[in-house]
């Protein structure tokens, strides 16, 4: 991927760190973020703030009573997220659809839930998939899709080709 971002003149915010010396406005709200203390991540299962409004709205809208300390977790990002959904739905045997390129832990995260990733390719140079290959992917073992849109690695949103 670091080819195809220097190809297209883009800027790879995980391994080119020379764009920090060009950025100064990225600078500037990274050191702002720093001295409001927006720097660390919260609590493991999220700022109590937050849950407390999540279980306000899950009351508002669907009734459902739920306490923010108990029934309420967020996740530290969708790393974190991504892993305690497939090992909380995957059962031994089941088969993950997984969009390649992907970012790095989806793959393995299927194999370590317990699954076999099934690949469908995001085609180069527009990143767009078959549905022939998305549905020759799919069989009785399917149990989760993972879809990231806009796509990691690549940035771009999934099309098909055909």
């Amino acid at each position: 991927m670091t080819r195809v971002c220097d190809a297209a003149g883009g800027y790879n915010l995980s391994k080119d760190f020379r764009i920090f010396r060009r950025k100064w406005l990225l600078k500037k709200a990274a050191m702002a973020a720093i001295k409001a203390d927006w720097n660390q991540y919260p609590v493991t299962f999220g700022e109590p703030e937050l849950r407390n409004i999540i279980a306000h709205k899950a009351w508002k809208y669907n009734k459902i009573k739920c306490d923010p300390e108990t029934d309420i977790t967020v996740t530290c990002g969708a790393t974190e997220a991504m892993i305690a959904t497939l090992k909380a739905i995957i059962n031994p045997g089941d088969e993950v659809v997984v969009f390649e390129p992907f970012y790095e832990n989806y793959g393995p995260d299927a194999i370590l839930s317990g699954a076999t990733p099934k690949y469908v390719t995001l085609h180069y140079p527009d990143w767009k998939y078959s549905s022939k290959e998305l549905a020759a992917a799919f069989n009785k073992r399917t149990k989760a899709i993972i879809i990231n849109t806009p796509n990691n690695p690549t940035g771009k949103y999934s099309r098909q080709v055909s």
